[in-house]
């Protein structure tokens, strides 16, 4: 009886030591998170060895594991859910059942997941897109698109603006009852990334008819020339997404070649004759200086040619929007910046509010001060409450 005590005291204290990860004090319902925090590290080492093991690339065994948090499209009492495409792009649609006297507002939602992971069908977006179209009675687009590693940029920023570009057809939008006066675009973390990359582009666009009137970025990802911005430093090993993790992300967006992570982590993966790109993304001059707390800008190291000349496309503004010269900032619509402390993209986001601020841009920027990267996707998290609330009253006022 004595040595069964022990073995199961022993087994508590191994396993409590394993659960517990280190949280910042403001963390809301610390031991909850622990708990999927716990969950999620130990699938992503079994990920990490079965890629050790050539079992398939990680990506794609990642993959796998979302497919399991997918759900149909189901229509219930509020809203009618339907699947179909956009020039020829996975979309699903969210439809509010009531009657409505006038044309509706429309959303073209744009999920995360590194370029690499994540659907529409997902639990935690279908929740999102559900929400919004009956809270806001509007009709809400979430959008596919290709994901790496099979494919890389610019397929899905191709993607996405053709699916857009698709639901902005006068005939479409007719089809919908949207109010083409009333268009918005939304996405978190790549998603953010995405939606801020097919703004630009559309604004650009002489084709381009109907005009967004908002933009919302959750957490976005906006750079990758600097990873060694205060908040990359500050939450280079917090739980969800580390520097590490980011730093994969964007590599696989562009190529398999493991060498230009290695790069991006080393944060010398820019060739001098690109070095002019740096101001506009220099946290020493964009950064309110809450968000620089002491910090020391570092002069960049610059790397060689090679990387920037096989995958060019980390240094195109399509794929890395804080790249935007001012004249492509000004006359952006509306835009709502949500970030997050404890998230290694706070500063992109924090960033991407000055330049757009000194642009003449109608900016409204929702710091979560206990939020962390992808806290919106935590159903029945009082912070995933909250941030959706946030966001769904800030698009009810501008959209």
């Amino acid at each position: 009886m004595r040595k069964k005590t022990i073995l199961l005291l022993t087994a508590g204290i191994l396993g409590a030591y394993y659960v517990y990860t280190p949280l910042p004090d403001n963390i809301e319902e610390p031991w909850r998170l622990m708990g999927v925090i716990a969950v999620s590290n130990t699938i992503t080492n079994l990920f990490l060895f079965a890629e050790f093991l050539g079992i398939n690339h990680l990506m794609n065994i990642a993959m796998f594991f979302i497919f399991l948090m997918e759900v149909p499209p189901t229509s219930d009492e509020n809203v009618t859910v339907t699947e179909t495409t956009f020039d020829g792009i996975p979309v699903r649609v969210y439809v509010p059942r009531r009657k409505s006297e006038t044309l509706r507002r429309g959303l073209f939602y744009i999920h995360g997941g590194g370029w690499c992971l994540g659907s529409a069908a997902m639990l935690s977006y279908d929740f999102l897109s559900r929400n919004t179209a009956n809270r806001l009675d509007a009709v809400v687009v979430s959008t596919n698109y290709r994901l790496a590693p099979k494919y890389h940029f610019p397929i899905q920023f191709e993607d996405v603006y053709g699916a857009l570009s698709w639901f902005l057809r006068k005939d479409i939008l007719e089809k919908y009852g949207v109010d083409p006066e009333r268009v918005g675009v939304s996405g978190d973390s790549a998603g953010g990334n995405l939606a801020a990359a097919v703004t630009q582009q559309l604004l650009g666009d002489p084709n381009a008819k109907v005009k967004l009137k908002t933009q919302s970025l959750i957490y976005p990802a906006l750079q990758n020339l600097d990873l060694d911005l205060p908040s990359y430093r500050e939450n280079a090993e917090f739980p969800i997404l580390s520097k590490s993790l980011a730093a994969r992300y964007w590599s696989e967006y562009f190529t398999t070649d493991r060498s230009l992570e290695k790069a991006l982590l080393l944060n010398q993966h820019v060739p001098v004759d690109s070095s002019h790109l740096f101001k506009y993304v220099n946290w020493s001059s964009l950064l309110p200086e809450k968000f620089k707390k002491g910090h020391v800008y570092n002069t960049p190291t610059y790397g060689s040619s090679e990387l920037a000349q096989k995958y060019p496309g980390f240094l195109d503004v399509r794929a890395a929007p804080l790249l935007a010269e001012d004249t492509q900032m000004r006359g952006l619509p509306r835009t709502h910046v949500m970030t997050c402390q404890y998230d290694v993209l706070r500063d992109d986001g924090v960033m991407y509010v000055t330049r757009l601020r000194n642009n003449g841009v109608h900016v409204t920027h929702t710091h979560i001060e206990d939020g962390f990267h992808g806290a919106i996707s935590f159903l029945n998290f009082k912070i995933s409450n909250r941030m959706a609330n946030q966001y769904i009253d800030w698009l009810r006022e501008n959209l």
